[in-house]
């Protein structure tokens, strides 16, 4: 049996899928009352990651634990030790963590404190584990949706800087693979894009895929800073910046190994354009 914390979100709502596809069984845990959709056969359970209590019925019997801090991002908590403990004692064999890029290449970045405590207890657990290192998320452009329904234009900052997005549906792909394949125990897999691409050129994309002309407003530093405040903690919006605006070059690498795992190269942000347009119609 396969734990999957963060159901709902992103990734969690491809990963579980593709699980109960290939025959697994699956507990999709989500903070919130069980959420529409979910695929026939995958069991519900409302859980907090970030109370350890709460998740031990849960984890009872279960083989391999997906991690997926969420929340418990920036906010204190139980000690990731209590988590890991708890999945031990219930029989957990194998742990994937969703963890970030950030954390090899700016390593004292303060807002990704709480994230490498879990990657140090992960590694401390006596469990086989693998660490997901994603880049930017492709699906960041979902915070243009609505300007782009609404005025046809993408507002953003260092619009000529170019990353290696990630789509959500690879992570997840690997996530699978993680969890239910031999041979990735102790790996540590970084995950890009195939390609580094602009916000501009973004907006090109998502413009051609809407067959008419979706324009691109450039915003300072301070006019980006003020709308990450408006959902960002403080402590983590100066990082943010300083990645999509001065990026080290290890950021903007290409990593082989979302090809390496799935056998197939990384989807470009195109294709994850095509699949969410009715997001910005």
């Amino acid at each position: 049996m396969i734990v999957v914390t963060g159901a709902t979100g992103n990734i969690g709502r491809t990963l579980v899928p593709l699980l109960a596809e290939a025959g697994e069984a699956v507990v999709a845990v989500s903070r919130r009352a069980q959420p529409a959709g979910l695929p026939d056969g995958v069991r519900h359970a409302q859980a907090d990651l970030g109370n350890s209590a709460s998740m031990r019925p849960v984890l009872k019997g279960s083989d391999a634990l997906f991690i997926l801090l969420g929340g418990e991002l920036n906010g204190p908590g139980e000690s990731a030790e209590a988590l890991l403990d708890v999945a031990v004692e219930a029989g957990v064999k194998r742990v994937v963590l969703l963890s970030s890029q950030i954390n090899s290449t700016r390593p004292d970045a303060p807002s990704h404190t709480r994230l490498r405590e879990f990657e140090a207890a992960v590694r401390a657990s006596g469990a086989e584990f693998t660490l997901l290192r994603p880049g930017g998320f492709a699906s960041n452009a979902y915070a243009w949706a609505e300007s782009v329904r609404t005025k046809r234009t993408v507002f953003a900052p260092f619009g000529e800087v170019a990353l290696p997005v990630v789509d959500p549906a690879d992570i997840a792909a690997v996530a699978a693979a993680a969890l239910r394949e031999d041979g990735h125990a102790g790996c540590t897999y970084e995950l890009t894009g195939p390609e580094a691409i602009s916000p501009r050129h973004q907006a090109t994309v998502i413009s051609e895929a809407l067959g008419e002309e979706v324009a691109f407003v450039e915003l300072s530093r301070e006019e980006a800073r003020a709308h990450l405040a408006q959902f960002m903690p403080e402590e983590a919006i100066g990082g943010t910046l300083d990645i999509l605006g001065a990026p080290l070059p290890a950021e903007q690498e290409i990593s082989p190994d979302i090809e390496r795992v799935l056998r197939r190269p990384a989807r470009p942000f195109g294709e994850w354009v095509a699949r969410n347009l009715p997001a910005f119609r």
